[in-house]
């Protein structure tokens, strides 16, 4: 996505007015001059293009912002393949994650929370005052509810009940909505898949230029792991397997490829959430407050200078500021499995670092376990000479792969006692990694929790995938994960306060 600073002022500009909520009762009572609003705004397609793009503006910032607050990084950090990394002390609500110290309050989880409402609230405004009147407005309005239905997929995740808004606030009463039981969620949630999917394109009709958008296949995959996470084996089966089938889809060669520049958008990629690094951004102009187009979390997570001194080292790899270091746990199950190909594209030891020129300069740092994370490594190729290169990042977040839908699908058909089926997606992806074929005999089910273990390494499925097999107990709970309080994060204290359909009673337990 790429948006200069006019087009984007417009797109805030026609978003704020033509969704309808507002709390000023003085702004009420004005009718100002010029506005913006549903009578002569998202007419044309063109327009109506515009809001789609101010929708995933606001994906781009709920997934890197200058205010800290990544879904990719809040999603990771309770697994056991990541620590928060840095110091102990920086970005605490990063580190309480990480830590199981959860607090009601935590400013990470509350700001990912309202950013995925102000994305609903977007999508909400394109599916309820948009005319279907031509073969484009229908298919962004597929577009939108396919997008609202990820968003609601990621809330159910994370939080269970969560408030259901398919229609913007009009008044101040609209605001107050209770908490919806999951359950119906995931009947919002399959609806809009449901609608959507008929009248999106495939990713091959996109443009080059539209790659980062929504497609048939994504929506597939997506609706295929909502219905997995119910349980729903067969019917997330037939959703995955029509993505395999499409053929729109193919594993990269390469493992380490995967996370290039060269492969943005490319045959594995399925739905990312792009960045740019036309703005340049200095010291100075950096959007500290969020709305940035680069990906500082990028930054955020490069290997930390007090602790990798990489000045000689052959990697290509520059210093970022510490966050998100492998923990030895993956590190050791990469060596157990032997899985050298998928080892050395995802971290590195400390022996093998120093090997490349590189030297360890604090092998007892906070959080470092003696291994440096090689997936989406700050690569000096991966930012901008223009500007300050820290503040440049173009790295994309890669949020569903076809690998993620052949472990899916293998997961899918052996839980609806379709195995033969099930080893055939399974192999596909243990023969790129150059490892040997699970067999029937085997234990299918413990070789896909492994296979998704290593594949998907911090890519922020560990700890979900975990909750849902009821093996977060076994393999966190000396973490300090307990497994009848940390399985959803808490409802933000700050909902609570200014909702009045959810108090106190209504928090997730324990919190």
């Amino acid at each position: 996505m790429k948006y200069s600073k006019y087009y984007k002022f417009i797109l805030g500009l026609a978003i704020a007015f033509s969704s309808t909520s507002c709390n000023e009762d003085e702004f009420l009572e004005i009718d100002p001059t010029g506005r913006v609003t549903s009578d002569n705004f998202l007419n044309t397609d063109s327009e109506v293009k515009l809001a789609i793009v101010g929708v995933y503006n606001a994906m781009q910032n709920n997934f890197s912002s200058g205010s800290w607050a990544s879904v990719y990084f809040v999603k990771n950090l309770p697994g056991d393949d990541c620590l928060a990394g840095s110091t102990e002390g920086d970005q605490s609500g990063y580190q309480d994650i990480d830590d199981f110290k959860i607090q009601t309050d935590n400013d990470k989880i509350k700001l990912i929370w309202s950013n995925f409402y102000k994305t609903i609230s977007s999508t909400n405004t394109i599916i309820n005052q948009v005319e279907p009147n031509t073969d484009g407005k229908k298919e962004m309005i597929a577009e939108a509810k396919a997008l609202r239905a990820y968003c609601y997929f990621e809330l159910a995740t994370m939080f269970g009940d969560v408030p259901l808004m398919t229609v913007n606030p009009v008044s101040e009463a609209d605001y107050h909505l209770p908490r919806t039981d999951v359950a119906d969620i995931y009947t919002q949630i399959e609806k809009d898949f449901t609608e959507a999917i008929p009248d999106l394109p495939l990713k091959s009709e996109y443009s080059a230029g539209d790659q980062y958008r929504m497609s048939k296949g994504s929506a597939q995959a997506y609706y295929g792991k909502a219905l997995l996470y119910q349980k729903k084996y067969s019917e997330a089966a037939i959703q995955l397997a029509l993505v395999i089938s499409s053929l729109e889809y193919d594993l990269e060669p390469n493992f380490a490829d995967v996370w290039t520049k060269e492969t943005e958008f490319g045959q594995e990629s399925l739905f990312e959430v792009s960045y740019t690094a036309q703005e340049a951004y200095d010291w100075g102009n950096f959007p500290w407050s969020g709305g940035n187009e680069n990906n500082i979390e990028a930054q955020l997570q490069g290997p930390r200078d007090a602790i990798f001194d990489v000045s000689n080292s052959t990697l290509g790899v520059v210093n970022g500021w510490g966050f998100n270091n492998p923990s030895a746990k993956i590190g050791q199950a990469f060596a157990d499995a032997g899985d050298v190909e998928r080892r050395n594209a995802t971290l590195l030891s400390a022996a093998d670092f120093i090997a490349t020129g590189g030297v360890i300069k604090n092998p007892s740092a906070h959080d470092y376990e003696g291994y440096m994370r090689l997936k989406y490594a700050t690569k000096a190729s991966e930012t901008s000479e223009s500007g300050v290169p820290e503040l440049n990042y173009t790295i994309n977040w890669r949020l569903m792969r076809y690998a993620d839908v052949l472990l899916m699908a293998a997961e899918a058909y052996h839980f609806s006692t379709q195995d033969g089926l099930a080893l055939i997606e399974l192999n596909k992806v243990r023969k790129r990694a150059k490892l040997t074929d699970i067999q029937s005999s085997d234990d299918i089910f413990e070789a896909i929790v492994t296979e998704r273990q290593l594949e998907l390494a911090f890519e922020g499925s560990r700890f979900w995938d975990l909750v849902r097999w009821n093996k977060a107990n076994q393999e966190l709970s000396s973490l300090g994960y307990e497994s009848l309080k940390h399985n959803l994060f808490p409802i933000p204290q700050s909902e609570i306060i200014a909702n009045d359909a959810i108090n106190e009673e209504n928090q997730n337990p324990f919190y």
